[in-house]
């Protein structure tokens, strides 16, 4: 059950019901408080049109890095229990939810399973994944060689846009953990 140690991980997060901003803030604070994980870097927050079902909110999205001793497997176990949490219901594909935490990148492995791929298969077509995730590691590179900065400047932001937030916790704090070491 135990990765690498510190083994840099980053993860993209998504809500569209409640209070999308504070239940994408409380995931990052669950996730910072697990002894085996440490959240190392976090995107602005931005706002998005849906995906699927045209009749539900934008959605907020952000990415983090995170650095941790879990296998992919496990920390998959750890993001969905935070979904869970948060009262995430798996009921149609695309459809709104109160939090979704994906496992976009594990360091540079490729991980076919039948729970969970990594790197994200559809995060290479999504502005609202790569944006955010660029704004934080612009240099990362994908198993098969493609630069995450080079892919989001590729794609068409469609209505992506900065959610400006005073509280939310990149404000000023992007680097807290690297700061404190």
């Amino acid at each position: 059950m135990r990765g690498r140690p510190g083994t840099r991980a980053a993860i993209g997060l998504g809500s569209n019901l409640g209070d999308s901003p504070a239940l994408l803030s409380q995931a990052l604070q669950s996730l910072d408080a697990h002894p085996d994980i440490r959240l190392a870097q976090c995107s602005r927050l931005y706002r998005s049109a849906p995906l699927g079902p045209a009749d539900q909110p934008d959605y907020a999205n952000a990415a983090a890095v995170l650095h941790t001793d879990l296998s992919p497997l496990a920390l998959l176990d750890v993001l969905q229990a935070i979904e869970q949490d948060a009262g995430r219901e798996r009921l149609l594909r695309w459809g709104p939810r109160t939090l979704d935490l994906d496992l976009l990148l594990y360091d540079e492995q490729v991980i076919n399973e039948p729970r969970l791929q990594v790197p994200h298969p559809e995060m290479t077509q999504r502005a609202f994944v790569l944006t955010p995730l660029a704004e934080l590691v612009p240099d990362w590179r994908l198993p098969d060689g493609r630069c995450i900065a080079e892919l989001a400047a590729r794609l068409p932001q469609d209505g992506l846009q900065p959610w400006p937030l005073p509280d939310w916790p990149a404000n000023g704090n992007r680097h807290r953990h690297d700061a404190q070491a």
